[in-house]
């Protein structure tokens, strides 16, 4: 590899020598190691230490009701549903403002509004909080839908139906946003529970989860129960819509046993993905293409989003096996919805859906299963005589995302003190009696490959292949600096010297 490139570093500064040479490039950005340094002059509050009890695995269960902590006083935590995002109530600065505050598996800033936007009701006003701290430092956060700029602080939080105490955490003061606040939501701030690897705009910003286990004691794990299956995600009402457990697992959440596979990388929560099924229907794939770029976890995504190849498989699946011919291609690309008359439902035309995760032991995996309520989504009704569907799953360009219309159908457990992912069936994720999802397993995993997370590239690698070539880029200039002051100019066809070929005019960008 390393001669090519120099082959190739050698033809490009002969190339600008004779001739033109523009040079533009992308820098990723740059994360650096280390810990948030909290201002001496703010105060803690007295913090009470949680006693939890183990299951014998690592797990921390609900304590005794008489206890410091009980992971019952969590449960129905959490408002919403798939359609508006899962937001948990929290109380910001001194004396403490409440806001609802998005619960995202996906992101690691804590950012809240902090001025006016025509589709949020309140925002928190930082001048009204003694304890409220602006450290200067400017943030910029992009998500997969609408991005936000803010200012970094740190203040006191907490969650009324969180663990015991207060802890002061960094906070980004939303002062500007596109496409990020939506009508009809009712959340003012997004709760990133990922690693600090994706802060910004550096990992030296510790994230809320973080900051809660160093201050607070408790175990590094929460769980998460989304109880919205099957609720229209243009209902009015925001019904209970689940519950962020913080420090453990309650048993009352889920039934059966919990599935683990391992979190590989810890940037997001991202997992292994072997295989994906429709109906029966193995799509026999590559398991590489399922994991392309990555495969995460993620609380704050909507939809179930499959890189390019593997969707177009799964549509064609569900294509074949399905109960109606010539259905329309806008819905299976979201531009379209389904609609039946009312009361006619349209589950029983469509196949369940089924994803194989590697178990920790890695020689083998487990699946696990969503029926078309999840997937085949309510949105609206049309003037109360047809019931109209949109389809829960779609096409990325940057990995599989099994976001909320899988994770509804399951107790999820973000194991990080383990290194681990927990599935297990929730005990929400019913209609009619009916369970919407299933877990299966152990499966040999012998017909895969040992590393199907091998193809993709991941975010440090990437990082560090920028650098290679930002270090190439400047070894070229130091070679056209060099030729810049030998005495030689090349004159044009008339006889001229001209200045074409001056970094002024073509200056690297």
């Amino acid at each position: 590899m390393a001669h090519p490139a120099a082959v190739s570093i050698w033809v490009f500064a002969l190339s600008v020598y004779l001739g033109v040479c523009e040079c533009y490039f992308s820098i990723p950005l740059k994360i650096y190691p280390g810990k948030y340094n909290f201002s001496s002059d703010v105060e803690l509050s007295p913090l009470r230490r949680v006693a939890l009890t183990s299951d014998g695995n690592g797990l921390s269960l609900a304590s005794d009701p008489s206890g410091t902590v009980n992971f019952l006083d969590m449960i129905n935590n959490l408002q919403g549903d798939s359609g508006r995002g899962y937001y948990i109530e929290m109380s910001i600065g001194t004396p403490g403002q409440k806001l609802n505050i998005l619960v995202d598996t996906g992101s690691s800033n804590f950012a809240v509004a902090a001025a006016p936007h025509p589709f949020i009701t309140h925002y928190f006003d930082t001048a009204l909080s003694s304890t409220y701290q602006s450290n200067g430092r400017t943030v910029a956060v992009r998500y997969t839908q609408g991005n936000w700029e803010g200012q970094l602080g740190i203040d006191h939080v907490s969650i009324p139906k969180g663990p015991n105490g207060t802890v002061t955490i960094n906070i980004a003061a939303i002062l500007s946003s596109n496409g990020f606040f939506l009508p009809g939501i009712n959340w003012q701030g997004i709760l990133g529970m990922a690693y600090p690897m994706l802060a910004r705009p550096d990992s030296s910003v510790e994230p809320f989860f973080n900051s809660v286990v160093q201050q607070l004691g408790i175990p590094d794990i929460f769980s998460l129960q989304m109880c919205g299956a099957g609720l229209s995600a243009s209902s009015a009402a925001d019904p209970a819509g689940g519950s962020l457990v913080m420090g453990g697992v309650e048993p009352t959440l889920y039934r059966g046993s919990v599935w683990y596979t391992p979190i590989i990388e810890e940037w997001y929560y991202q997992v292994e993905v072997l295989k994906l099924e429709v109906g029966d229907q193995n799509l026999n794939l590559d398991c590489r293409e399922y994991n392309m770029d990555k495969a995460i976890v993620d609380s704050g995504t909507t939809l179930l989003r499959l890189p390019v190849n593997v969707f177009n498989a799964v549509v064609e699946a569900i294509t074949h096996s399905s109960l109606i011919q010539d259905f329309s291609s806008g819905f299976w690309d979201g531009t379209k919805l389904a609609c039946w008359m009312k009361g006619e439902t349209p589950w029983r035309f469509f196949p369940k859906l089924s994803i194989y995760l590697r178990a920790t032991n890695t020689s083998q995996s487990f699946r696990i299963t969503i029926l078309p309520q999840l997937y085949i989504q309510p949105i609206t009704d049309v003037d109360g005589t047809l019931d109209c569907f949109r389809f829960g799953v779609s096409s990325s360009a940057n990995g599989l995302v099994i976001g909320a219309t899988v994770m509804e159908g399951f107790y999820v457990v973000f194991d990080r003190a383990q290194q681990r992912l927990g599935f297990a069936l929730s005990t929400c994720a019913v209609s009619g009696g009916v369970a919407l999802s299933d877990i299966a397993g152990p499966f040999s995993a012998a017909d895969v490959a040992a590393d199907c997370s091998a193809g993709a590239l991941k975010e440090p690698l990437m990082w560090l292949i920028s650098y290679a070539l930002m270090a190439v880029c400047g070894l070229i200039l130091i070679i056209l600096l060099l030729l810049l002051v030998l005495p030689c100019r090349r004159r044009d066809r008339f006889g001229e010297i001209t200045d074409e070929s001056s970094l002024v005019r073509h200056r690297i960008k």
